[in-house]
């Protein structure tokens, strides 16, 4: 009995002062209260075994999502199809119904961030727009549906050679001049043809908190593990994330997750990319990568839903189909 009051006593004490009991032999830890194979991280530290704890000095506490919808080119600047050869509808579609799912998901595991989600649609037909309305309007997510008129850029993007290019920049541009203005903290820039896994803003958000806490540094997260990161052989750097490993990159495409301090420190980079058509169309973005963090997870938290041969779209060692079919219809 003696003991079993020293054991309590100690546990209170240790608590206290700010530290954890890890016991490996009944594979729990007495100060969290938690089985070790459980999540030990909190609001105050992210922790994982075996490298102990991390004290977070970076939280999150505003989301802002920019979702970036087209539904009348199936695949802009190509002629082959999709995985599952689907109307482009059906990907915004299943893409939503995901991105939805995970906000519900970030919604239970970090209650105290505020969330917003902004649509900016590129001339969507009525038939389609009211389907992703009609999404939307079965959730709790407070939402911004702009309508995007590309004519507003007409005297700032240069001339292209084709309408879809032009409206690609001038959508793209809309979404970072939206994130600049209405962005509190972290942005979240998203395109409408990736299916996202339930956990992924989760993992994110707690990624960014952890790395940028540990590095001191506002960061660049992707949300993709892309084919294009393997072909070239190039180094990199292993991070430990919340839940999983992260690569460190030097390039990206359009949908990514940044701070809107780093909007507003990089923002001629940001509207400089958006002004022609570049090679790669990323370049000025890409600049960015030579003196900020960015990272990719390994696994892929998402996935971009191109041709099964893109180098940008499929992210190995996942279930396609699996992802697919359970995003066909919104979660209940």
């Amino acid at each position: 009995m003696l003991t079993n009051i020293l054991k309590k006593f100690f546990v209170k004490l240790i608590k206290i002062v700010g530290f954890e009991i890890i016991d490996q032999n009944q594979f729990k830890s007495p100060t969290l209260n938690k089985e070790l194979n459980e999540q030990l991280s909190n609001i105050n530290k992210s922790i994982v075994l075996p490298l102990g704890e991390v004290k977070l000095n970076r939280k999150i506490s505003d989301l802002l999502i920019i979702f970036r919808t087209n539904s009348n080119i199936e695949i802009w600047d190509q002629n082959k199809k999709r995985i599952f050869e689907a109307n482009k509808i059906e990907y915004v579609k299943r893409s939503l119904n995901s991105l939805i799912n995970a906000i519900d998901n970030l919604n239970k595991n970090y209650s105290s961030i505020k969330i917003n989600l902004v649509i900016v649609d590129d001339k969507s037909k009525k038939e389609n727009l009211d389907k992703i309305i009609n999404i939307l309007d079965k959730t709790n997510i407070n939402y911004e549906l702009i309508n995007h008129d590309n004519s507003e850029h007409k005297k700032i993007i240069k001339e292209q050679e084709s309408v879809d290019t032009f409206s690609n920049l001038s959508s793209l541009l809309k979404s970072f001049e939206v994130g600049k203005n209405k962005g509190k903290d972290l942005i979240y820039f998203i395109e409408d043809d990736y299916l996202h896994f339930r956990y992924s803003l989760e993992e994110m958000i707690g990624t960014y908190e952890r790395i940028a806490s540990q590095l001191d540094k506002e960061l660049i997260i992707c949300p993709a593990d892309y084919p294009f990161l393997y072909m070239n052989n190039e180094k990199t750097n292993l991070l430990i994330g919340n839940k999983r490993h992260w690569r460190t990159i030097n390039k990206s495409l359009c949908s990514f997750m940044t701070s809107k301090k780093i909007l507003e420190k990089y923002w001629n980079n940001f509207y400089q990319n958006c002004l022609d058509r570049h090679d790669p169309f990323e370049k000025y973005l890409n600049q960015i990568y030579e003196s900020e963090v960015c990272i990719s997870p390994v696994k892929s938290l998402s996935i971009h839903m191109t041709n099964i041969n893109s180098s940008y779209g499929l992210s190995p060692f996942i279930d396609y189909k699996r992802l697919w079919d359970e995003n066909e219809q919104m979660p209940n």
